[in-house]
């Protein structure tokens, strides 16, 4: 009980201190684009909301759980997925510079039309409203058992206390309020690390052998990380958006060191599975870690959740604000923006109660999305409109066969967990690249 009298008040003492702390947003310039009084974010502002925004409840569990499950493999597995911010940078920074495009929807509407960015607006909505249920539902499993009142009450109350500053300054109050959650992440991740290597608990060679590099006990999901990286970034708009309020140089500087950083920030966390792993534990590693070492470190580490997911929830409720309001024009005033962030908080919340999975979030949507594999990668390529429409059809396909189990064993040739959502990709970007190009070669 006094654990939880604990947790309450750090929910609701950090959500009131970012609430306060936050700015205003007094015109749509700042609410959807943090253009505060003619400036905008500086590189390391940039950088940081980018790897925190990234860094969200969900991710860090999983990170811990694969250490947990095929130690530092596993954390390098899950790390893979960071090598989308160099993607983005690069090839954001190119359609800005050489293209002259200002927002993914302008090059799509530029390129392939008006039904190319409604079939995309739908798949980042889609996105958008699974990040707000995957991300509470960590939150609250801090507090309680699935299904139980203190799971909802946290869970409830956590949505609420985020929506508020985040409804007070949009983009603007995410990038603030991101760079604090940065500074108390890796404070708080070195308090956890530290105690976990203190009188030799955890040592660098137990760390260096935890894991097998093999494809049966890791590598599958490193690969596929890698895949999904050159089309998973350009789903999210939490990320993409951020690519386009800086000049481009500034934003491809940032791009790339929140690439290299992010990617050490999980595999660092990853190592309280590893530590998980060395002592035996079984169920959820960062819990069963916090609950090993007492009441305060187990506090920390769900200090770490909060500020984590709170830096996304913010993130997810802009970007969504700024889809429906500037992107698709529904509405470009700050009262709609404001009504659109609270109308994804309750959609998003709805899944809570229907028991959803938490980890299905990332990989599928992944695979679904591999579609925009050749759309981004071969921007440059003047293609029939028919092509983006042809090749995000053939990814949600190969998405759905991952869902439902049908992909055939034959095209998978290598063992083990992850190896159907490997060979998948494999087959599936294949696949989708084809249907992308075959419309110009039959036009020529």
């Amino acid at each position: 009980m006094n654990v939880q009298i604990w947790q309450w008040g750090l929910i609701i003492v950090s959500s009131l201190m970012l609430f306060f702390l936050s700015p205003w947003a007094k015109t749509p310039a700042a609410f959807f684009k943090a253009n505060h009084k003619k400036k905008v974010p500086s590189a390391l502002w940039l950088t940081g909301s980018l790897i925190i925004s990234w860094i969200f409840a969900k991710s860090i569990t999983n990170a811990a759980n694969l250490g947990l499950d095929y130690g530092i493999v596993g954390g390098v597995a899950y790390a893979g997925y960071y090598l989308s911010f160099a993607v983005a940078g690069i090839v954001l920074y190119k359609m800005r510079v050489e293209g002259g495009f200002t927002s993914i929807h302008h090059f799509l509407t530029t390129r392939f039309g008006k039904s190319a960015m409604a079939v995309f607006s739908i798949l980042i909505s889609i996105r958008l409203f699974n990040e707000v249920w995957s991300n509470t539902m960590v939150i609250g499993s801090y507090f309680g058992e699935t299904g139980s009142s203190s799971y909802y009450w946290a869970i409830l109350v956590f949505t609420a206390l985020t929506l508020a500053y985040a409804i007070k300054g949009g983009l603007s109050s995410s990038i603030f309020t991101d760079v604090i959650q940065m500074v108390l992440f890796s404070v708080l991740l070195i308090i956890i690390l530290g105690v976990i290597f203190s009188n030799e608990s955890l040592t660098v060679q137990e760390v260096a052998t935890s894991g097998v590099w093999s494809f049966e006990l890791g590598l599958n999901l490193f690969f596929a990380a890698i895949i999904q990286s050159f089309s998973y970034p350009f789903h999210d708009p939490v990320l993409t958006d951020r690519a386009f309020i800086t000049s481009p140089r500034v934003t491809r500087k940032s791009f790339l060191w929140a690439s290299v950083i992010g990617a050490i920030c999980i595999v660092l966390f990853s190592l309280i599975g590893v530590y998980a792993q060395t002592q035996g534990m079984k169920g959820q590693a960062a819990v069963e870690v916090g609950k090993a070492f007492g009441v305060i470190i187990l506090l920390v580490i769900n200090f770490i959740m909060i500020t984590s997911a709170a830096s996304t929830l913010d993130s997810t409720f802009s970007s969504f604000s700024k889809l429906l309001s500037v992107d698709l024009k529904m509405g470009n005033n700050l009262t709609f923006g404001r009504a659109s962030m609270a109308a994804i908080a309750i959609l998003g919340t709805i899944p809570v109660f229907l028991d959803a999975e938490i980890l299905s979030a990332t990989t599928i949507s992944g695979t679904m999305v591999i579609g925009l594999t050749p759309v981004f990668m071969c921007w440059k390529k003047k293609v029939p409109k028919i092509s983006f429409h042809l090749s995000v059809i053939c990814g949600l396909f190969f998405g759905f066969l991952l869902v439902f189990k049908m992909f055939p064993d034959s095209l998978i040739f290598t063992e083990g967990k992850y190896a159907d959502l490997l060979w998948v990709n494999v087959w599936g970007i294949i696949s989708c690249t084809l249907l992308y190009l075959i419309p110009s070669w039959i036009k020529k």
